[in-house]
């Protein structure tokens, strides 16, 4: 790629000529609220903050960089519509329920189908598609008679039918801001200082309310049929599940979140087969959205403690290392529920109460809470687990004082 004579600059507005569409956060007609537009190569259409591809638009810039792609290319979304209709819902709509994805992201060849043909380069934020799903935990439950195959849900083969969503993040900043307690331009001075001022627009463009941030979006996995997820008469088993590349790829028994996830694939499962649905939500927020580097460098400190690791000091090795226990707001996940117009869960396996009241507090109805079976819990984990009890973490299960606590110790280090 040749060096560009000259750098556009986005930190204010195109001068004359501008034709950029508003965005007219939280309409219910999509030709009304305007297509989210955050193209690169035509700078007066654009309308948002930032660009398309979360976190991949880096690798993105660095592929324009070594010539391997061409900047002014625009992807042929023939035949990439959703495999099944989702929505819309009345809470598409309804003030302040989706603040962090677009609504209409999935459907852009049929809403923005005028803008497309006249050239403008709108992206979609949301993919349906299909797949099924082999994972040797439930080939061990059909084999412990836990799950038999029917066909429909759940293969002869072991393998399970789902349809699966991919939610790139989207933020309507002043929604953003109300949902995390805090004002617009508290929020935007934030982003902007602490990512090195990577986007100055958010100082210096309030006329745009929508960024697209650098960062890993949402994945839903559904068991059952997607179109009746908003219906409160099928009952809906579900799993919110935080990303842990440790444990749910590569098995790593210092943590449950593997044996976590499975166990909520198979509640899914059987109410699906029962009739009902299954739902896991899978975001990416690796290490309680600390990061992996953090997290390695907490169970090194855990580990090195005198008195050992132990259940006593398990969220405080967390904050001396990173400052804070956790940063995943929560507060955002019930954003995607409202996306599938679910307005209750019947069966929640997750014992979280910061997802459980960040689900109820945005009016979805829960029923009954599930506690991670004792037999699945990894022997290295039982500190994480007693410590969260401890925490207030929901179980059924009996709590530990605080020098119980400290007897409960995981594996050294080699």
């Amino acid at each position: 790629m040749s060096t560009p004579e000259h750098i556009i600059l986005t930190s204010h507005p195109p001068g004359e000529g501008g034709k950029a569409s508003p965005i007219n956060w939280g309409v219910s007609d999509p030709a009304e609220r305007g297509p989210i537009i955050g193209t690169v190569t035509d700078t007066a259409t654009r309308n948002t903050i930032g660009t398309h591809s979360g976190s991949y638009s880096v690798y993105l810039a660095a592929s324009v960089a070594a010539g391997r792609l061409d900047p002014e290319f625009t992807p042929d979304l023939h035949n990439t519509s959703p495999v099944v209709g989702i929505g819309p819902y009345p809470q598409w709509s309804e003030p302040g329920k989706i603040v962090s994805l677009d609504p209409f992201g999935h459907m852009i060849t049929e809403y923005f189908s005028e803008q497309l043909a006249a050239g403008i380069n709108i992206r979609p934020t949301i993919a349906v598609t299909q797949a099924r799903l082999s994972m040797l935990e439930l080939h061990q439950a059909i084999a412990l008679g836990r799950l038999k195959a029917d066909g429909k849900v759940l293969m002869e083969s072991g393998d399970v039918h789902v349809t699966k969503v991919a939610v790139d993040p989207v933020w309507h900043l002043p929604g953003m801001a109300k949902r995390l307690d805090c004002d617009t331009s508290t929020l935007r001075h934030a982003l902007f200082t602490y990512t090195g001022g990577m986007y100055p627009e958010l100082v210096t463009r309030n006329d745009l309310e929508v960024f697209l941030p650098p960062i890993g979006g949402v994945s839903a996995y559904i068991f059952g049929d997607p179109t009746t997820l908003s219906d409160k008469s099928v009952p809906l088993a579900c799993r919110v599940h935080d990303e842990c590349n440790g444990s749910d790829v590569f098995g790593s028994d210092i943590c449950t979140c593997r044996p976590y996830l499975t166990h909520g694939i198979e509640l899914c499962v059987e109410m699906a087969q029962q009739g009902g649905n299954g739902l896991v939500v899978y975001n990416r927020k690796e290490g309680r959205a600390l990061g992996e580097v953090t997290k390695f460098l907490v169970y090194n400190a855990r580990k090195r403690q005198v008195e050992g690791d132990n259940a006593a000091k398990y969220f405080e090795r967390t904050e001396c290392v990173a400052g804070v226990q956790d940063a995943r707001f929560q507060e955002l996940m019930p954003d995607i529920f409202h996306w599938l117009g679910v307005q209750r869960l019947d069966r929640f396996a997750s014992a979280s109460d910061m997802k459980h009241d960040a689900l109820f507090s945005q009016g979805i109805e829960i029923g009954e809470r599930l506690d991670l079976p004792e037999e699945l819990i990894p022997e290295d984990a039982q500190v994480e687990m007693e410590a969260k009890k401890a925490a207030g973490y929901f179980t059924q299960d009996t709590v530990l004082d605080t020098d119980a606590l400290k007897n409960i110790k995981g594996r050294e280090l080699l």
